[in-house]
């Protein structure tokens, strides 16, 4: 049976993928457990509008009564981010499940793009991936995003990986992966809330034309998986890296404390992070998703037009 029996594109996102239109996936995770109620709202819809502004259609993706959704409405997403943590929080293992019991998911890195992938969309903007967490080599503890980055033919542009995990090994897996790993107008690993980690990428590339070039020679070649931009927080909202860096390290001391586990880290750790900043990384949070939009919609735009 064809997944796509699952599948429902909205109006718009349909008629732009079957036109050969720039369209930009993304995920819902970050409404529903990444920011609080309203503001993960004002932000889905902020985003929404940069992607519009900046020539592509942006396709906000969930699962809702078991239907894969490739662009919500402005009622799913209300919806989403009123329930927050209440939705499933849905990774590859979890859909099967969410679409045989009629369930609601919000969808993560990896859900996002498998369902992009399923949709035909080709670019995906996101905040920051999920990677290998600190103390993984005793826990084993490393996010899902990292493997369907590599098989999974969808570009994602991020901030990099968030600033609670291990940045270098997070790395050491993608390379062993073959994913590769671009910095949008940097050779560093921008670190999420900060511009800097001391680890180095890849590549460097320095317009969207230049990543919708490298991308689309992937796909020519036929390569499984998918290609990573990071895309430095904008200046003006990079938070102090010694700063952030005493705050995450408090927020995992915590959930070593409290025993938390699993796909319950990164919320946990990202909470802790904002109270402990007084709120600061929310605001980073917020800048730097919008401006990963704006580059995935450029990038995408090039991409439909082969620039």
């Amino acid at each position: 049976m064809n997944l796509n029996c699952y599948l429902d594109l909205s109006p718009e996102v349909a008629q732009a993928v079957a036109a050969g239109k720039p369209v930009v996936a993304l995920e819902s995770t970050i409404i529903s457990h990444g920011m609080p109620y309203p503001q993960n709202v004002e932000t889905a819809f902020a985003v929404e509008s940069i992607i519009r502004e900046n020539g592509a259609v942006p396709a906000t993706i969930a699962v809702i009564g078991g239907r894969l959704k490739a662009g919500c409405t402005r009622e799913e997403i209300e919806y989403l981010g009123k329930q927050g943590p209440s939705v499933s929080k849905a990774s590859r293992r979890d859909l099967a499940i969410l679409v045989a019991r009629g369930g609601d998911g919000a969808t993560t890195v990896t859900t996002t793009m498998i369902i992009a992938h399923m949709a035909g969309i080709k670019v995906f903007a996101t905040g920051g991936i999920g990677g290998v967490h600190r103390g993984a080599q005793t826990t084993m503890d490393i996010s899902a995003d990292l493997e369907e980055l590599a098989r999974t033919p969808v570009m994602v542009v991020c901030a990099g990986a968030k600033s609670i995990l291990d940045l270098g090994l997070t790395l050491e897996y993608l390379e062993t992966h073959g994913v590769p790993v671009i910095g949008f107008g940097t050779q560093e690993l921008p670190a999420f809330y900060t511009r800097k980690s001391g680890f180095k990428v890849d590549y460097r590339m320095d317009s969207p034309a230049e990543l919708a070039d490298a991308f689309q020679a992937s796909l020519n070649l036929g390569f499984p998986g998918g290609m990573l931009v990071t895309n430095p927080i904008p200046d003006e909202y990079s938070m102090d890296p010694a700063v952030i860096s005493s705050a995450i390290d408090e927020a995992i001391h915590q959930a070593d404390e409290n025993g938390v586990r699993g796909k319950e880290t990164t919320p946990f750790l990202l909470a802790k992070v904002k109270e402990l900043t007084g709120g600061d990384s929310l605001e980073s949070n917020i800048q730097l998703v919008l401006n990963n939009a704006r580059l995935a919609a450029r990038t995408a735009a090039c991409l439909a037009n082969g620039q």
